[in-house]
C-alpha cells in the first residue's frame, strides 16, 4: 500500500524543486515557518493567551512588543494569529487592523485605513463627525452584533508603534489605550517597535491609559543553537508531496550543518548579524543556485552567498576609478593617517600627490591642477569622499574642508583587485610614508 502510495505522489526532479523554491521562498520572505519561531515559547505562551482573553473573553488589552530589527517580532506575532486563527469561534468573530506609522503617517489617513479594513465605508458615507474620538466610536459601535451587549473583537496591530507617537497630540493613541481601559468594545492594541525609550515619546494622558505590558525579544541563541535554526530553515515538511525526495533534502541538509566550510561561514554571519532575517537572505542566495543539474543547497553555494552578501560596494567603486582618482584616494589615505582622522583640503590632497610625482615621475603622469581638481569633483559625486561644512559654505573649493568615508582596509582591498595597477602606487598605498 505504501510503495502504491509513494509511486503516485513522485514527482519529476523539475517539479520537486519547483515546489522547493515556493516552500522555501514563502518560508523566507513571508516569514512562513517551520514549526514555532525558535527562543520564544514564553513569549508566544503570553502573548496568545493575551489575544484569547480579547477574542474569546471579551477582555480589552493592550501591549508593546519590542526588539531591534530583524529580531523576529512579527514573526512572532504572524505565529500567535495563525495559532489563535484555529479556533473555529475565533476566526468567525475577531477582526484584524494592520496600520503602519511609514503609511499611516497622519491619524487622518489611520482613520481612512481603519474605516477601509473594517469594511465600514458604506456605513460612514458622508457623516460629518465632530471630532477623532467620535469617529472612531462610531466605528466600533457599527461592529455590534445584534444584541448591543455583544461585539465583535479588534486587534489593532500598529507596526513602527514609535512613529505613530509623532503624530500631532497622539489623538490616534489616545483614543485607542482609552478605548482598551474602558469596557466599550474588546480591542487588543499591539505595537511593535524597535525603541527601548519608546514610553519616553507618550504623552502623560497617553501614558496613563496604557497597560505597560511589555515583550523584549533579542537574539540570546548561541552558535549551536544557530546552527539548529539554519538546519530548521532548510528542512522540508512532512506533507511535501515527493518523500524520496524530502528524505534525500533533508539529509543533505543535516550534512551541510556538520560541514566545516558552512560552519565557517555561518559564524562569520553569526558574529556579524544573528537576526533570522539576514541568515533568510543568506539562505535565499544560496537556493537560488539550486537547478535539475544541481538539485541540492552545496557548500560552495553557500561560500558564493556570503561573498555575494558581503562584498563592499564602496571598495567595489574603487575598481572603475582612473589612476589619477586612485592616486587621489592614496593621498588622502596619507593624510588620514597623518592627521588621525582630522579633515582635509584639496591643497593638502594636491601637495601629497606632487610629493609623489617628484618620487616617481616615470611612474605617473603629472596632470594640471584643473584636471586634478576635477577627479577630486568626481570622488566627492561618487560619496568617497565628503564636505564637512556642506553646500552652503562660501569657502573656496580648494580649501573646503573634506572627510575621507574609505577605512585603510577598504583602500587597500580595493587596490588588490584593480585591474592592471601600478606597481609604485600600491607601494605608495601601502608604506608608511606621504
Amino acid at each position: 500500500m505504501s510503495k502504491r502510495r509513494t509511486k503516485e505522489t513522485s514527482l519529476t526532479l523539475g517539479e520537486c524543486i519547483s515546489q522547493v523554491q515556493d516552500i522555501l521562498r514563502k518560508r523566507f520572505c513571508l516569514q512562513k515557518l517551520n514549526g514555532r519561531p525558535f527562543g520564544m515559547e514564553s513569549q508566544h505562551k503570553h502573548l496568545l493567551e493575551l489575544l484569547k482573553r480579547t477574542a474569546i473573553q471579551g477582555e480589552s488589552n493592550s501591549i508593546l512588543i519590542v526588539g531591534p530589527r530583524g529580531a523576529g517580532k512579527t514573526m512572532l506575532l504572524n505565529d500567535v494569529l495563525n495559532a489563535l486563527l484555529e479556533v473555529k469561534q475565533v476566526r468567525e468573530n475577531v477582526l484584524e487592523v494592520h496600520l503602519n506609522g511609514l503609511l499611516q503617517t497622519d491619524d487622518k489617513i489611520a482613520l481612512k485605513e481603519i474605516t477601509r479594513q473594517l469594511q465600514l465605508e458604506n456605513v460612514v458615507g458622508d457623516k460629518v463627525f465632530g471630532s477623532f474620538a467620535e469617529n472612531l466610536a462610531f466605528l466600533l459601535e457599527a461592529l455590534k452584533k445584534g444584541n448591543r451587549s455583544s461585539s465583535r473583537p479588534v486587534i489593532f496591530i500598529l507596526d513602527e508603534f514609535d512613529l505613530f507617537a509623532h503624530h500631532k497630540n497622539q489623538t490616534l493613541l489616545y483614543n485607542l489605550f482609552d478605548i482598551s481601559q474602558s469596557a466599550q468594545t474588546p480591542v487588543a492594541v499591539i505595537g511593535l517597535t524597535c525603541r527601548l525609550d519608546v514610553l519616553q515619546l507618550l504623552e502623560k494622558r497617553v501614558k496613563s491609559r496604557f497597560s505597560h505590558r511589555q515583550i523584549h525579544l533579542l537574539n540570546s541563541f548561541n552558535f549551536q543553537q544557530y546552527l539548529k535554526i539554519f538546519e530548521e530553515q532548510l528542512t522540508l515538511p512532512e506533507d511535501f508531496p515527493d518523500r524520496r525526495f524530502s528524505q534525500e533534502w533533508n539529509q543533505n541538509c543535516q550534512s551541510l550543518s556538520k560541514d566545516q566550510t558552512v560552519k565557517d561561514v555561518l559564524k562569520k554571519q553569526f558574529n556579524s548579524s544573528k537576526d533570522l532575517r539576514s541568515l533568510h537572505i543568506l539562505l535565499m542566495l544560496a537556493l537560488s543556485q539550486v537547478t535539475v543539474s544541481n538539485p541540492f543547497i552545496t557548500s560552495v553555494a553557500l561560500l558564493e552567498a556570503y561573498r555575494v552578501r558581503s562584498m563592499d560596494s564602496k571598495a567595489n567603486l574603487l575598481h572603475g576609478l582612473s589612476v589619477l582618482e586612485i592616486c587621489l584616494v592614496i593621498a588622502m589615505k596619507h593624510l588620514n593617517d597623518i592627521y588621525e582622522g582630522e579633515p582635509f583640503n584639496f591643497e593638502m590632497v594636491h601637495n601629497e600627490f606632487q610629493k609623489f610625482i617628484q618620487r616617481k615621475a616615470q611612474a605617473i603622469h603629472n596632470f594640471e591642477k584643473p584636471v586634478i581638481m576635477k577627479a577630486f569633483e568626481h570622488l566627492q559625486q561618487l560619496e568617497l569622499i565628503k564636505p564637512v561644512d556642506g553646500p552652503a559654505t562660501r569657502i573656496q573649493k580648494e580649501y573646503q574642508l573634506t572627510k575621507l568615508l574609505l577605512d585603510s582596509n577598504q583602500i587597500m582591498d580595493g587596490l588588490q583587485k584593480y585591474p592592471h595597477c601600478p606597481t609604485d602606487l600600491r607601494q605608495w598605498a601601502s608604506s608608511s610614508l606621504g
